[in-house]
């Protein structure tokens, strides 16, 4: 059996690309000296790779910020507004402008849109096409970094890129009356270039990742299929090529896929391990079949023998030498290595794996086939291990309790809440507010890394927090800004602060994972039962309450969220962890009200990312997640306005799911997309209030007062004026203050040029 790997992280243990990254941004390391730092990086990844014994090992898995948006370099899919700076500045800038956006010598490019990888927490750069789209080699990345694997690895150097129908399907077209699977008969012969490019190079296996082969397609997407791939086997006949699919079942397409000619097909057996049967059945000949064991987005160490018995499976069928193993997708999704874990429990660690174990367990898998059965009962022991602080009954016992309708539902209508809101709040029209965090400076993140290593007492650290909030809170007043926050100092990531103050739940140290660019987050791990044992954000939230007399927004955030941004246990049913999670939330909120707090923010940024990625699932989920939003927010009064924010999602397909949580306030990101996803909430006739997030936080452009008022004008057009709230697209804490004041004077100076016009 021939052992390889999909992908591996990119950011290193310490994210120490991340750190190089952003002193290439801010200019304090040059050009050669960044490239130079990622070339080692890469070198270090594909050498632990080798060690493991991999018979493939992944390159162009590495990427300076996504690797769709590398495709788009690749395939020169360089969308026109950035044609100026071609011949201006070097590739390498180019390629980030495209992500972050430009604004220097006057002129003021903004970047292309960012959504979720799928339903993870990835995010990548959506590409963009027109009717007249036109493709060519554009980047040697590719290239480059093969030739740079092979004088490494040799012969097991694979070459991973996005496949041809995947990378159009991921993309959006920017003009109506067209199709972007149309452009394939354009994009195929690029993509034949490469192919043929990297096969004189020297490569013999190259991967191509079709995830959309796990969803419903139209008969135009598959005839493109069969087109792209017999192109493909015909221009580039001596390539072996391994079609990668991921995060779901083949089932809807199995015909499809075993008819695309390919040498190698891989399969996601820890999503959906039930398609095996099928597969087996009906598998081509002279086909290796590459069975996905090893769970490529959880970090619990694998079950052995359950991966024996489907290899075995397999085996008995296809015979061993057709067979080859694998993660189930790519490692990017898990941290990089448990031997930096010093604080964990030793009954927790022993049954964990993150990405550097989980090549040990393909080895392990490969020598349990070929006898070597004692590390199928150590695995075993490992696994059956009791920890007594897993389990509490009286956390299971109140999730069990039976729910009444008052548990699920405000007490009264949104129209009833809006007029008995209103006359609370006093706020004005197109009422400004943030999503919740301000700029995370280094003088804050020093002053968290001082107090969590005990080198300054809880009153000390206290008394800054303190001095950070009160400045903030004098900022926003003299912005003018309607709805103030607490800025979220005290915070070190949104999930990750509430994960180190629940029971059931630890932090890592070094479990970093790669969201978006530079941007890594360390999710917590939900290994047990969950509840909260004392007041979380209360205290803050309460003395910025005491600094201002206008009212202060208290930010939560919610279950489902907390659970997707986790690597959560899996001896029970996810439906269960994220209701014990709400009910933990839903003490929270009851806090908040009480100590004063008018309005709370639960953000779900992750209730779309959540859903199945096949329809026939949607309700079942949106069951359960919905009902975790209801116990976690439906405890208040009528006075009291619930928010919540979601980002980066498509929400054309579940806005009845959306109104069904009945939050007073929703807001989103719609500054990239300008305004896109309103038409949908316009057409759903979505009946309560929304902020669309009228600029761009992700990059560090200011946006201007003419931009942002043409935003609102258009959000105006779509929405009823008395339903519109005016915030960023998200939590500004990754930006500068500098930046954000100038861009949130902007933002407050638009709503009052709003207000203007409506009272003319």
């Amino acid at each position: 059996m021939l052992k390889h790997n999909l992908g591996y992280p990119r950011i290193g243990v310490h994210r120490e690309f991340k750190k190089n990254c952003e002193k290439y941004w801010a200019g304090s390391i040059c050009n050669k000296h960044f490239l130079d730092f990622s070339k080692k990086l890469r070198q270090k990844n594909w050498e632990i790779q080798k060690d493991a014994g991999l018979d493939l090992i992944p390159c162009n898995d590495f990427s300076f910020y996504d690797h769709v948006l590398d495709m788009s370099f690749l395939l020169g899919a360089i969308p026109q507004r950035y044609f100026s700076l071609l011949s201006e500045v070097e590739p390498i800038d180019l390629y980030f402008t495209m992500a972050r956006g430009y604004q220097k010598n006057k002129r003021d490019i903004s970047a292309m849109e960012m959504t979720k990888w799928f339903d993870s927490n990835y995010h990548y750069i959506v590409p963009e096409f027109s009717f007249s789209q036109t493709f060519f080699l554009f980047s040697k990345k590719i290239f480059d970094e093969f030739i740079q694997a092979k004088k490494i690895l040799g012969k097991k150097a694979k070459p991973v890129l996005i496949g041809p129908i995947s990378y159009l399907l991921l993309g959006k077209e920017k003009q109506d009356n067209f199709y972007r699977i149309d452009l394939i008969s354009r994009i195929i012969t690029v993509y034949i270039d490469v192919l043929n490019n990297l096969k004189n190079l020297g490569a013999e296996w190259i991967q191509l990742d079709e995830p959309f082969l796990s969803f419903h397609l139209t008969e135009k997407d598959k005839k493109a299929f069969l087109y792209a791939y017999k192109e493909i086997k015909k221009h580039a006949p001596e390539l072996k090529i391994i079609l990668s699919t991921y995060f779901e079942s083949i089932d809807l397409n199995i015909d499809l896929a075993f008819n695309l000619s390919t040498e190698a097909i891989h399969v996601d057996l820890i999503q959906n391990p039930n398609q095996l049967d099928v597969i087996l059945k009906f598998f081509p000949k002279n086909c290796f079949l590459s069975l996905g064991v090893v769970d490529g987005r959880n970090i619990w160490k694998n079950d052995y023998t359950e991966s024996i018995k489907k290899i075995k499976k397999a085996k008995e069928v296809l015979g061993e030498e057709r067979l080859m193993l694998a993660p189930s997708c790519s490692l990017i999704h898990v941290p990089m290595d448990l031997d930096f874990e010093y604080k964990i429990h030793p009954d927790l660690k022993e049954r964990m794996a993150f990405a550097k174990q989980k090549l040990k367990e393909l080895n392990d898998l490969d020598r349990i086939i070929k006898g070597e059965t004692n590390l199928l009962q150590i695995n075993k022991k490992e696994r059956s291990k009791k920890s007594a602080f897993i389990h509490n009954k009286s956390v299971k016992d109140r999730v069990k309790m039976e729910l009444m309708e008052k548990d699920l539902k405000r007490k009264n209508s949104f129209k009833i809440r809006k007029k008995i809101q209103k006359k609370k709040l006093l706020l004005p029209n197109f009422p400004t507010t943030t999503i919740g965090s301000f700029p995370q400076t280094p003088d804050l993140r020093s002053l968290r890394y001082k107090f969590k290593n005990k080198l300054i007492s809880q009153k000390e650290y206290n008394g800054i927090i303190k001095k950070f909030i009160k400045k903030s809170i004098k900022i926003q007043e003299e912005i003018g800004l309607d709805v103030l926050v607490h800025g979220e100092f005290e915070r070190n990531d949104m999930v990750e602060y509430f994960g180190e103050q629940l029971n059931g739940v630890l932090s890592t140290k070094n479990g970093w994972v790669q969201s978006y660019g530079s941007r890594c987050v360390k999710p917590p791990i939900i290994y047990g039962d969950v509840s909260r044992a004392n007041d979380i954000t209360v205290y803050w939230s309460s003395f910025a309450k005491s600094l201002t007399r206008k009212p202060i927004k208290g930010i939560l955030t919610g279950p489902v969220t907390i659970m997707q941004w986790s690597f959560v246990r899996n001896d029970q049913n996810r439906s269960l962890t994220a209701l014990e999670i709400a009910w933990a939330i839903r003490d929270e909120v009851q806090s908040l009200e009480r100590a004063g707090i008018q309005i709370i923010q639960i953000d779900e940024p992750a209730l779309r990312e959540g859903l199945p990625l096949k329809k026939e699932k949607w309700e079942n989920y949106f069951d359960w997640a919905i009902q975790a939003f209801h116990i976690s927010s439906n405890v208040v009064k009528d006075e009291t306005q619930i928010h919540t924010h979601m980002c980066y999602s498509e929400f054309n397909d579940i806005l009845e799911y959306l109104a069904n949580m009945d939050v007073d306030v929703i807001s989103i990101e719609n500054a990239r997309s300008h305004m896109e996803l309103l038409k949908a909430f316009y057409n759903f006739k979505y009946p309560n209030e929304i902020g669309p997030g009228i600029y761009d936080i992700h990059s560090s452009r200011i946006p201007s007062i003419e931009e942002m008022c043409s935003l609102l004008e258009k959000a105006s057009v779509v929405l009823s004026w008395k339903k519109i709230w005016v915030n960023p697209d998200c939590g500004l804490k990754t930006r500068k203050w500098p930046e954000t004041i100038e861009s949130l004077k902007n933002m407050v100076k638009a709503a009052q040029i709003a207000r203007e016009k409506l009272n003319m």
